[in-house]
């Protein structure tokens, strides 16, 4: 199943597809944020804006209009 990186549960993981705004494409490859990479969401701050995710062996915190930009495919 494809969602929107934004949309993940802490605790799922998924495997970047690609990313919708061109934008920001650069800045999230920059962070180890390229397609193929998996991706584990980690936890939400408790107004839900930032998230903080795992990827490529580091801990990364998104803003939620950053993370609505990357699609993944659902791992569980």
């Amino acid at each position: 199943m494809t969602v929107r990186l934004s949309e993940l549960k802490p605790g799922q993981e998924g495997v970047i597809r690609e990313f919708e705004d061109n934008d920001i494409f650069l800045k999230l490859m920059e962070m180890g944020c390229v397609p193929g990479e998996k991706v584990l969401l980690e936890q939400i701050a408790p107004l839900g804006d930032p998230i903080s995710i795992l990827v490529s062996g580091y801990h990364l915190s998104l803003r939620l209009n950053e993370a609505d930009h990357i699609i993944v495919d659902l791992i569980n």
